[in-house]
């Protein structure tokens, strides 16, 4: 039941995002893991588009976010993310350690997603600039935000984030909003919540 360390690295960076599945989602440091870089492969049913991961890129950092995180909110992102303990969902968490900007080392959890090969998808437009809102919002190195901002993406066909309906009984809250003046996906990006409310 203790608390976790987890190292955001893609959507959750986004502070309003996590706060909407997280009940108490507190930013440790910014830090970033050797090695890595970001990627997107397969589909997300929730962004319409590639799906975020970290891939092996020896001499480059991939940067985000250690949150700390109850064993309860732990439990909730699990089931955002579609982690199952038999192995079998979009996810599974992975013990690292990432370096913090002070250069102290962090011992965290990270969520890798599984997938099979095949060339990388480019991610929905609007998945991309929430990744970028959070990134800027923790105040990342400005070269990698640039880095990110030149990944190719896509149009969504649908209003994106999709909602599934086992996660709004399983999270703290769903950050709802008036349609007709404004999405979700626009809230989390420009902080535009004056038409949002919590459903808890």
């Amino acid at each position: 039941m203790s608390d976790h360390l987890i190292f955001s690295y893609a959507a959750n960076m986004n502070p309003r995002l996590i706060a909407s599945r997280c009940s108490k989602p507190e930013p440790v440091t910014v830090a970033r893991l050797p090695d890595h870089s970001l990627a997107f492969f397969g589909y997300s049913k929730r962004w319409d588009g590639g799906a975020a991961t970290l891939i092996d890129h020896p001499g480059e950092d991939l940067w985000g976010v250690v949150y700390k995180l109850s064993f309860w909110d732990t439990e909730r992102l699990d089931s955002w993310l579609d982690v199952r303990l038999d192995g079998t969902g979009d996810y599974f968490l992975l013990p690292t350690e990432v370096i913090g900007v002070d250069g102290t080392t962090y011992p965290v959890l990270l969520y890798r997603k599984f997938y099979h090969g095949g060339p990388q998808q480019p991610p929905s437009e609007d998945y991309l600039e929430t990744i970028l809102a959070g990134a800027v919002a923790h105040g990342l190195p400005v070269p990698y935000i640039e880095t990110v901002r030149r990944i190719r993406t896509k149009q969504a066909t649908f209003p994106v984030p999709r909602i599934f309906e086992r996660e709004q009984s399983s999270t703290f809250g769903t950050m709802s909003c008036d349609c007709g003046a404004l999405n979700l996906n626009s809230a989390l990006r420009h902080g535009d919540t004056e038409n949002c409310f919590h459903v808890d």
